[in-house]
């Protein structure tokens, strides 16, 4: 799920839907540490404005684990499975 992705990419698109929730919960991920943009229309089609997910080898197995958790946190369950 989540909106895409599947391959070897460090960019995980997390499909949100609505622009203004994606901006809310970019905001609320940044307060908690973490910068991941919402991308919107233009540059995405209305209706499936996303989260932009980027992992890179500087990233710790902490980092990722306390995104994961900041992620169940503030968004909705469907839009993980």
């Amino acid at each position: 799920g989540g909106g895409g992705g599947g391959g070897a990419s460090p960019i995980i698109p997390l499909l949100v839907g609505r622009e203004e929730e994606a901006l809310e919960i970019s905001s609320r991920l940044l307060r908690r540490g973490f910068h991941i943009p919402a991308i919107r229309p233009p540059t995405v089609p209305p209706g499936t404005a996303r989260l932009r997910i980027a992992i890179s080898a500087a990233h710790t197995k902490e980092d990722v684990a306390g995104l994961c958790d900041a992620l169940r946190d503030l968004v909705p369950r469907s839009m993980l499975a």
